[in-house]
């Protein structure tokens, strides 16, 4: 596959994408290595810089790495995926175990450092599930995400917010599924309830160890069910 000149248009986005596609087509191997950039560009019809920004972007693919004074090599064939693409490909069971682990560790920190406005969003937020119950499958996993992602907030720790905001997308329909097909909200329209009012309750009064407890026990309910189905 000879490489060709680029037509005008986002010039470091289409020659990373025409050198990802040497590659991967296994036009130059594990261990080649590149031209150096003057080639590159005259063959691209681009300059250094946009070549140089190419390679960088192949780099944080895991796809070529930059040797100082030898040049750039080809060290994998396939780009490594993204933490979000990762997540999108897991199953549902894998991200909950995960998700179980960040979310029990929260609740504690959360009643220690919730404040007043912690304290009133996650009211608002246990009376949105509440009002969700009268509402689609899609609807209420949203406002149980909604709630779950308070008591995460009110940890007040960037990291573990951003963790459980990364999450969300994977969670999300894997949780619709859930409920629809074991048809949780058949018998209870809004399952869950006393146990998230309770957590609720426990982050506000300051009692680490009981919500983290309580969402200890709901996760390990539904790792059971997803192992069952």
């Amino acid at each position: 596959m000879p490489l060709e000149a680029l037509r005008p248009s986002p010039l470091v986005e289409q020659a990373a994408q025409r050198l990802r596609d040497q590659i991967t087509g296994g036009d130059w191997p594990v261990g080649t290595r590149l031209p150096g950039e003057t080639t590159l560009a005259k063959t691209l019809g681009v300059g250094r810089s946009t070549v140089r920004e190419a390679l960088r972007a192949l780099a944080g693919a895991g796809l070529v790495q930059p040797r100082q004074g030898a040049g750039v090599f080809v060290i994998a064939t396939e780009p490594t995926e993204d933490w979000p693409t990762r997540l999108r490909r897991a199953a549902v069971g894998d991200v909950y175990e995960v998700r179980a682990m960040v979310e029990v560790q929260a609740a504690q920190l959360a009643a220690v450092r919730r404040t007043d406005e912690d304290v009133a969003a996650l009211s608002t937020a246990l009376e949105g599930r509440r009002t969700a119950a009268g509402s689609g499958t899609a609807a209420f996993v949203d406002a149980d995400i909604a709630l779950h992602a308070a008591v995460v907030a009110a940890a007040h720790n960037p990291v573990l917010t951003d963790l459980f905001t990364e999450f969300v997308p994977a969670l999300r329909q894997g949780l619709i599924d859930l409920v629809e097909l074991l048809d949780l909200r058949g018998r209870d329209p809004q399952p869950g309830d006393a146990r998230h009012a309770a957590l609720v309750d426990a982050v506000a009064d300051g009692d680490g160890a009981t919500a983290s407890r309580i969402l200890r026990e709901e996760f390990d309910e539904t790792l059971g069910q997803l192992a069952g189905r």
